[in-house]
């Protein structure tokens, strides 16, 4: 463009010896860009993620969604992990830390980053995922980054000053197929739009004046002559020559005035068939996520159908334009198309030598404006080639972006970590103890944190895989007090303050309840609930209560004591050694939100692998009798006695008589013989294949 242009110049003023010289000066210009790698740049070249060498690097103006170039690496960093239970394998985990190069030229900041289309950076700054990010912002002064410094040794590693590129230390591959994905980034170089005068300027100092119009994010690669033909189709306007270098010139120029002698050649218009039907401009959208988009618009009084005349026109456009900036260019695209079908040639006489090609003109005596095509001296005589320049274009309703499918931009935050040893949730019988992991985050985009447990506080620490599904947590706001297990508590409604508005409970029916619908655990009680009132804020009621479900009946649960709903996907078990029995153990979450991890304790009592507290101690005689309960057979499916659930049916009994003496006594069934004296306290607990269960004490 800019060797056509001075070409032109140079011809028009000095003959054949200007000409050349001024293809020089254009040629000057097309190398002193970015080399002649290719024309300029195109859509999808800032798409796709490079580490090959040679590749152009992007000078990035505005804000623009650049993929950038790998220039450093590691090799992957291979963890193992341990499975989180019983039959459970290990695995590894694996990740990397590289750099990507970004611009080649300084910017401010970066917004969201994409891994394989996913938001992985939100526009806040949160990382969603685990690893480290550094941006090197291009500064002249920019010091080696410490990574890449330790890895290469002292005086090896480049600091890559005046470009821009980031950095990430440990990036988690295992959702990325254990790879480093294609990354896209939202590069922020300037702090608003830029005109496209003044990005060219930037790139070349032969370039002067000239604005046109504004462009949301531009990124230069390709030869100079590209680049300039890009920025003077965004900015809606041409290159004329400005002294010895250009200028973008649009129709909004001041106009000179010229007179024509009549002498010129009259005016001819191609036929209607040269414009086309439909003038379309693809560009990148900042309202779709800086994906690529197109806006369309249509001739005037078009035919369509088979008769049709004229074709499809498209110009590729890689910058990034707002819907509207886009449909106007095609708008005045097209209408430079239906202006270019005149052409003119006059003869301004000796003061046309001044005028040069891409000035705006106007005829003496003419209504109308016109740009200068060319210029052409021939014994003294000048002649102008014009066009004229199209009118406003009508006026069009508002462009839309359309459907954007783009990654929701929910906040990780902190995780969330709650640790219960309870009853088994079915008739599995386990022969080991084993807690319940239930996580959630505090951001609405919390999807997991890897765990792990340690039985010897925190000397060493077990992996123990990852958290499940994103769990209901909060905590009740008053005491709930005790009640029985063997009807519904219509009396108490514990107001339970979820952890996020977004978290939500539903009611549940009597079927729903009896398939275990609505299980929550709230302090160390397993309840259910049929009715779940929202009161706004994240408060809710819940009424028609099951309490004590699974045996787990206790005392009267404090206020702020944690809630957590029992959803089968929702709830991670890790299953632990039989030593570890009575010993605290600290479980730990790392989740991408965590500065630190989370971490919870518990004192393991072997609620896991106990039986019930028996119930009903009676009088019998003057013996006493209690009811068995059992670990299995809840349901209760088949109307009979409950199995037993454990090796042998044992029990040890306390017998304190009236007189203080107390008595313990060893017994394989429900019942104990005489004499039993009144007023003795009897207490009984069920001695089971792994634990002793919590005590029922009567007095008779």
């Amino acid at each position: 463009m800019a060797t056509l242009v001075l070409t032109a110049v140079g011809s028009a003023v000095g003959g054949p010896i200007g000409g050349a010289l001024g293809a020089m000066l254009g040629n000057a210009l097309d190398h002193r860009l970015l080399g002649r790698v290719r024309e300029g740049p195109r859509l999808s070249d800032l798409s796709v993620q490079t580490s090959s060498y040679g590749t152009p690097i992007p000078a990035v103006f505005g804000t623009m969604r650049v993929a950038g170039t790998v220039i450093w690496s590691t090799d992957l960093i291979e963890t193992r992990v341990r499975g989180s239970g019983k039959g459970q394998a290990s695995g590894y985990s694996y990740a990397a830390s590289f750099a990507v190069l970004l611009s080649g030229r300084p910017v401010r900041a970066i917004g969201r980053i994409w891994a394989d289309g996913r938001l992985i950076r939100g526009a806040a700054g949160d990382l969603k995922v685990k690893g480290t990010l550094r941006l090197h912002r291009g500064a002249e002064d920019q010091p080696v980054d410490p990574l890449i410094a330790s890895a290469e040794g002292a005086g090896m590693a480049p600091a890559y000053r005046g470009m821009a590129y980031l950095l990430w230390e440990e990036l988690a591959l295992d959702t990325f197929g254990n790879r480093i994905p294609q990354l896209t980034v939202e590069v922020i170089a300037d702090p608003a739009p830029v005109a496209a005068g003044s990005i060219a300027a930037a790139l070349a100092p032969e370039v002067t004046g000239g604005m046109g119009t504004a462009i949301a994010g531009f990124a230069a690669t390709g030869s100079v002559r590209g680049v300039l033909e890009v920025l003077a189709e965004a900015g809606g306007g041409w290159w004329r020559p400005d002294g010895a270098g250009l200028r973008l010139a649009t129709d909004a120029d001041s106009p000179v005035t010229i007179a024509d002698d009549g002498q010129g050649g009259g005016r001819q218009v191609a036929g209607i068939a040269t414009v086309p039907r439909v003038m379309a401009v693809a560009h990148y959208d900042p309202a779709r996520d800086w994906q690529a988009g197109v806006q369309r618009v249509a001739r005037v009084g078009a035919e369509t159908g088979p008769a049709a005349t004229g074709g499809a026109g498209r110009v590729d456009l890689p910058a990034a334009l707002a819907a509207d900036a886009a449909r106007d260019l095609a708008a005045r695209l097209l209408a430079n198309a239906m202006a270019a079908r005149t052409m003119r040639v006059v003869v301004p006489g000796l003061a046309g030598m001044t005028v040069k090609p891409g000035a705006v003109v106007t005829v003496a005596g003419e209504a109308g404006r016109w740009r200068v095509l060319a210029s052409e001296v021939e014994g003294m005589v000048v002649r102008l080639t014009l066009t004229p320049l199209p009118g406003a274009p009508p006026a069009l309703p508002g462009a839309t972006s359309g459907r954007v499918a783009g990654s929701p931009d929910q906040r990780i935050g902190v995780t969330l970590l709650r640790v219960m040893e309870l009853p088994a949730l079915d008739d599995t019988l386990a022969t080991a103890p084993r807690i319940l992991v239930a996580a959630a985050g505090a951001g609405a985009g919390w999807r997991g944190a890897s765990l792990s447990w340690s039985g010897d506080d925190g000397a060493s620490w077990e992996e123990a895989g990852v958290t499940a599904a994103p769990a209901v947590l909060g905590t009740v706001e008053a005491d709930l007090p005790a009640a029985t297990s063997c009807l519904y508590d219509m009396i108490n409604r514990p107001v339970v303050r979820l952890a996020r508005g977004d978290m939500v409970l539903a009611d549940a029916d009597d079927a729903a309840l009896d398939r275990g619908g609505n299980l929550a655990v709230v302090g160390d009680e397993i309840i259910q609930f049929g009715r779940a009132e929202p009161l706004g804020e994240g408060r809710w009621r819940l009424s028609r209560l099951l309490r004590g479900r699974r045996g787990s009946e206790g005392a009267t649960v404090a206020a702020g004591a944690p809630f957590a709903l029992l959803s089968a996907d929702a709830v991670r078990g890790i299953t632990l050694p039989l030593a570890l029995l009575g010993r605290p153990i600290r479980v730990m979450a790392s989740g991408a939100g965590d500065g630190v991890p989370a971490e919870a304790r518990l004192t393991l009592t072997g609620a896991s692998l106990r039986p019930p507290v028996p119930v009903a101690i009676v009088r019998q005689g003057d013996a006493a009798g209690w009811t068995r309960r059992s670990r299995a057979g809840w349901a209760w499916n088949d109307g009979s006695d409950a199995p037993l659930g454990e090796e042998a049916e044992r029990y040890r009994v306390s017998l304190t008589a009236p007189d203080g003496s107390v008595r313990d006594v060893a017994v394989d069934a429900a019942q104990l013989a005489g004499p039993v004296l009144p007023g003795t306290i009897v207490t009984v607990r069920q001695r089971g294949t792994w634990a002793e269960s919590a005590p029922a004490t009567a007095r008779l």
